[in-house]
This record gives structure tokens, sequence and C-alpha cells, in this order.
């Protein structure tokens, strides 16, 4: 009778102690690569929108900015339903990527709206993203690694006039967007803000 041969349960345990390593170092950096996807996501419709906002008081100069996303969004091509941005972007909270934007227009002037945030947020920080976006009119996009980005925008509770907290511009001028890291400084006791001004290679927006 011949002897059947097979795996010790030594083997066996050593593959599954490969597997498990194997596992532990792949699904970090795959967790990684999809929230710098995700982020990438959110920074390029924010670039679309703010593009959107600009043709749509082109379009419209009587309201200026629009009330709301819909106007944006998928309708007759007039100022209830421009068609500037596609259904999932052009709704009143949309979710896209990992991320929920939020938009409020500024309080109109003469009946037209002259200024609006838009802030970009995950939905599970840490797991679907890890940094938070703003921008506003100025078009300027800036993040923020633990909460929600502000800086200097509306709302903000920092005051950038004050010498510690000085806007330094870091680099030369160059093709991409301008955009301000918001930090946490503890030992000024306030948020202090960094710069990039277009084309910067320094501290540039990693996509």
């Amino acid at each position: 009778m011949k002897k059947q041969k097979g795996f010790s349960l030594i083997e066996l345990l050593i593959v599954v102690a490969i597997i498990l390593i194997i596992a532990a170092i792949a699904i970090p950096n795959l967790l990684k690569s999809k929230m710098a996807a995700n982020e990438s996501s959110a920074v390029g419709s924010i670039r679309t929108l703010n593009t959107g906002m600009v043709t749509f008081s082109a379009q419209c100069p009587n309201l200026g900015y629009p009330a709301t996303l819909t106007l944006m969004g998928p309708g007759p091509g007039d100022c209830t339903g421009a068609n500037i941005v596609d259904n999932v972007l052009g709704i009143a909270a949309p979710v896209k990527s990992g991320y929920q934007f939020a938009y409020a227009a500024g309080a109109p002037i003469a009946g037209v709206v002259n200024t609006y945030t838009l802030g970009a947020n995950p939905l599970n920080r840490g797991t679907t993203g890890q940094r938070s976006f703003f921008t506003d009119q100025t078009g300027v996009i800036r993040y923020n690694q633990t909460a929600a980005a502000v800086c200097d925008g509306p709302g903000a509770s920092v005051k950038l006039a004050d010498p510690r907290n000085r806007l330094k511009d870091q680099a030369e001028r160059g093709p991409r967007v301008r955009v301000l890291r918001c930090i946490a400084d503890t030992n000024m006791g306030t948020e202090s803000a960094t710069m990039l001004r277009r084309g910067s290679r320094a501290e540039e927006l990693r996509l």
C-alpha cells in the first residue's frame, strides 16, 4: 500500500502566515490609493463647479451665482436648469467618490449673488478620504487634514492678518491651481495657513 503524501500542519501554517503578511502590507497601500483617487476626484469636481459658477453668472447676470447647485444641473438650459453640470453634481447636496459637497450662496445684493462657498468633506475620514476641501468665488482651493477646510474664507475663526499667521509664498508661478493648507499650530494657539501659488513644487497638491 502506497503512503499518501500531503502538506504537514507546519507547512500550512507557514503558508497562512505568508498570506497574512502580504495582506497586512497590501491592504493599507490599497486604502491609501483609494483615498488619493477620491481626493483627486473631489478636487476635480470642485474645479468643475467653480468653472460652472462663472459660466452660470455670465449666463444669468441678473442672478449672479446660483442660489443652489440644482440651478446648474440638467434642465431646459435657462437660469432654472442651465445644463452646466451633470445630474451627479447638479443636485442640492452632491455625493461623489466618497465625498459630500456642501454649497452655500452668499447674501444677494440687489438680487445678485456675488459670493459663495463650497466645501467637500469625506464621508468617512481616513477611509473614503483624509483631506477636506474648501473654495469660494476666488477660485482658490484650500484643504485641511483633520477638519473642514475654511482658513481665511467665509466663516473663518482665524485672522490671517496676525503676523504669526502670514501667508508665505513658497514657489514660482506656473499653470497649477493655488492651494492653501490649514495647519493647527499648538505652539501659537492659533491656526496657520501656508499658501502655495501657481506652480508650487514644494507643497503642491499631490493627486
